[in-house]
């Protein structure tokens, strides 16, 4: 039904302003009104009410917040801990309105429309919500407008806007809002708007103005959407094809499920599943329904809605928010008697009344596979630089792309570790996985390579020769056999197999496989278990890191 028509739908977005600081302050179990600020980055992504009345403000430094409020607490942003937290009050708003769907922890949409009849009015609906969220000791705000992209801006302000207002409502806003949630936008939408703005657009009535030829044409793909969004119309156009059955994951429980660690394991397992029925039918899923049925029959399910499609690390996450934030329903339960101050989250027991039995995938809505295809970019061409949040979200949301396509542990990031060698300290860990080190990197490491390290990884075969063409070896009191002259490679494939040494410096023992450097063998003479590092500066200006390692020598590292 066309917005504006008599009787169209109404939708109603309740938004918990400064979600993730309000998770952070019940998770530290904070007082009410203690400043929070969160940090991804090195820079504040959300801040509490009292931290932005000090003056605090989301893009700011970690120094620079901090001495705006000195005594503000400062946390790592962290996804889960939004989520988990944010279970408990969906689960209190599913109990008066069961048909609803999670944009993101902390936000949520209903269709009111029905729901306003049987509440005597949208009004008394959007009140009965907000007294039911604030039971929970959280604050909130609702929206009401035809449209969803329309009511979650007006949460924002608490705005209701009349029936078939959605455009005029929009037009008077800042072009800036069309990627002000970024639940409902592309991640690239923040570069359309600074386009926008540098060609004298400033409002999104101006850019809904623009004919959708011109738009199309000049523009990238999501501007048509943006587009489409400032002219009050519906965001993302469902699938015209019905969702497959056979796309569904249902998944047996053997033996049940009561443990956090476990129903996540599962749900990693189930996303990659789905995700692979997905591929073969040649569709991506933006909202997906999770199911879980437990021992006695009781259910809990939830619907989540997506700006893009979801991959199989965002389908994981939700799995696992959703049951951990039901498995411990009762654990973040206060008392109301002692007050119920904002960021605490309070809620009644609603954990499972037995194991979990049954886990299911339902994918309600599907789109072309086209919609998954991100694309990494030159940042300096776009006015990025290395390290901000957008530019890290871009590269991240590619290589979950890549992972999808070729398996978990097809993309793995290196985790600083410890040990002597610039190799040793890196642990590999599968994108997604928690980033843990193998090794302590803050234990005391004898023998370490001291900064700088290499910039390049290397482990090529080389012959270290002296003056006369004999090898070079090291000695079980650390130093050469004789003074090095010349490096060859092992293999004589290259153009050049051979450079002078111009400077050197080392040798510096590192212990052995097998046992300690100063094992007991006769002075003078080569130790083959020992393991050695050292410098050397070639006749064409590059500088290397060798390493000496059971009688033979290797490039380790390549300084640039």
């Amino acid at each position: 039904m066309p917005p504006g028509e008599a009787g169209a739908r109404r939708i109603l977005a309740l938004w918990c302003p400064d979600w993730p600081a309000m998770a952070a302050s019940a998770e530290a179990d904070l007082p009410p009104l203690h400043p929070v600020a969160v940090l991804s980055a090195n820079r504040v992504v959300a801040c509490s009410a009292s931290a932005r009345a000090a003056g605090v403000r989301r893009g700011m430094r970690k120094r620079q917040a901090q001495a705006a409020c000195t005594e503000m607490t400062v946390v790592t942003a962290d996804e889960n801990r939004d989520g988990r937290l944010f279970e408990p009050v969906v689960a209190a708003v599913a109990e008066v309105i069961p048909a609803l769907e999670v944009l993101r922890p902390g936000l949520l949409v209903i269709a009111g429309d029905r729901a306003a009849r049987y509440f005597g009015g949208i009004e008394a609906l959007a009140e009965e919500l907000v007294d039911v969220v604030s039971a929970c000791g959280i604050e909130s705000q609702v929206g009401i407008a035809d449209e969803i992209f329309t009511a979650v801006l007006a949460a924002r302000h608490g705005h209701q806007v009349e029936p078939g207002g959605d455009r005029e409502y929009l037009a008077g806003r800042p072009v800036a809002d069309l990627a002000v949630e970024p639940s409902m936008s592309d991640p690239s939408r923040a570069d359309l708007v600074e386009l926008l703005r540098r060609l004298g657009i400033g409002t999104i009535g101006a850019f809904a103005d623009m004919s959708v030829t011109d738009v199309a044409t000049r523009f990238a793909r999501d501007a048509v959407v943006a587009h489409r969004l400032a002219n009050a119309l519906p965001g993302r156009v469902p699938s015209s094809r019905g969702v497959p059955a056979e796309l569904d994951v249902d998944h047996t429980c053997d033996p049940p499920v009561d443990r956090i660690d476990v129903a996540a394991f599962i749900g990693r397992t189930l996303a990659d599943t789905l995700h692979r029925r997905l591929r073969d039918a040649a569709v991506a899923c933006t909202r997906l329904t999770i199911i879980a049925t437990t021992e006695r029959g009781q259910q809990h399910s939830r619907t989540w809605r997506c700006a893009q499609p979801l991959t199989p690390e965002t389908t994981a996450d939700r799995i696992r928010w959703q049951l951990e934030g039901w498995l411990t329903g009762a654990a973040r339960q206060g008392s109301k008697a002692q007050g119920r101050g904002v960021g605490r989250v309070t809620a009644r027991d609603t954990r499972p009344d037995s194991p979990i039995v049954r886990l299911r995938l339902e994918p309600v809505e599907v789109v072309e596979a086209g919609a998954l295809h991100y694309q990494l970019t030159d940042d300096l061409s776009r006015g990025g630089l290395a390290g901000e949040p957008d530019v890290e979200e871009r590269a991240r949301r590619s290589l979950v792309r890549i992972q999808g396509l070729l398996g978990g542990d097809a993309v793995r990031i290196p985790v600083l570790s410890g040990g002597r060698g610039p190799a040793e300290r890196i642990t590999m860990v599968s994108l997604g996985d928690e980033p843990a080190p193998r090794r302590d990197p803050l234990a005391p490491w004898p023998g370490r390579l001291p900064q700088p390290s290499p910039t390049v990884l290397v482990e090529t075969a080389i012959h270290v020769l002296d003056a006369v063409g004999q090898p070079v070896k090291v000695t079980d009191r650390g130093a050469f056999t004789a003074e090095p002259v010349t490096v060859a490679l092992a293999s004589s494939r290259a153009r050049r197999s051979s450079w002078g040494l111009c400077w050197w410096a080392g040798p510096w023992p590192a212990g052995s496989a097998d046992r300690p450097a100063r094992a007991s063998v006769p002075a003078g003479t080569a130790e083959t278990g020992l393991i050695a590092r050292a410098q050397v500066l070639l006749d064409d200006s590059r500088a290397l890191l060798l390493c000496y390692r059971a009688g033979e020598w290797i490039v380790e590292g390549v300084y640039e």
